[in-house]
């Protein structure tokens, strides 16, 4: 799944680690699953080896999501979000 961000400042960036953290994916039974995700330009790049065709995506989606990482070079956060592919 790869996901495209607008509004990203001079772009995005990791903070605080090596990787990203905080994204979680689902496929077609809706279960969601802790994902491995990576920035290329202004989009990011999201899988789980276990989940072949993602129909879902969410980013720090909890009560406190201390690990989310996702920020831009402008040193602001991406926001927490839930969303589905468009088909």
């Amino acid at each position: 799944m790869v996901l495209s961000f607008s509004d990203t400042g001079s772009g995005l960036m990791i903070k605080n680690s090596d990787r990203l953290k905080g994204f979680e994916i689902a496929g077609s039974d809706g279960k969601f699953v802790w994902a491995s995700a990576m920035i290329e330009g202004n989009k990011v790049k999201i899988w789980n080896e276990n989940i072949d065709k993602p129909v879902k995506v969410r980013y720090a989606w909890a009560d406190n999501p201390v690990e989310a990482n996702l920020y831009n070079k402008e040193n602001l956060p991406a926001s927490p979000f839930e969303g589905s592919v468009n088909k």
